[in-house]
């Protein structure tokens, strides 16, 4: 193993742990299940940094594994909530500046709220986009630019309602 990247690896998850939760959150809208998901994206990266060749390369790496995970995490939660009997709720968590933040993002796809986040919440550039999500370019582009026509229009269409 690479020491040197291990300890980028490693000074890169403490400088940006803040980063992670706020996007795990914005996809789960649960503070315990943003930090599970963050905690298995670190778990996951420490296991695996051996895979990493160049260490410019551990910050879409490691977004790409959290992002992953996020997705993991939703899935079981609704296959367990297809599983399970009705319980009673218990009093939830939320975060409200993340909430806020998102509210408007939910109608739009899933995919097209991730570049979202990552460009505006996370100020990544549209290469680091495409390296996340597998994605080309220009993909990347005409999925932003739609989600924030689709935003505006959405927004525009609020503030008729409420005048």
């Amino acid at each position: 193993m690479n020491n040197q990247i291990y300890e980028k690896l490693i000074q890169y998850i403490l400088d940006n742990q803040n980063r992670f939760y706020r996007l795990a959150y914005s996809y789960t809208k649960n503070q315990e299940d943003a930090l599970d998901a963050v905690q298995n994206a670190v778990c996951k990266a420490l296991e695996s940094c051996e895979t990493i060749r160049k260490a410019d390369a551990i910050k879409t790496w490691f977004y790409r594994i959290l992002v992953n995970e996020c997705l993991s995490l939703l899935r079981q939660r609704k296959k367990d909530a297809e599983t399970l009997q009705f319980e009673p709720e218990e009093a939830v968590y939320y975060e409200t500046a993340y909430d806020q933040d998102s509210v408007a993002l939910d109608g739009l796809e899933e995919d097209v709220q991730l570049i979202i986040k990552l460009r505006f919440f996370e100020e990544m550039s549209l290469s680091e986009i495409a390296a996340i999500t597998g994605s080309n370019i220009s993909t990347v582009k005409s999925k932003l630019y739609r989600g924030l026509k689709r935003l505006k229009e959405s927004m525009q269409e609020e503030l008729s309602w409420n005048t």
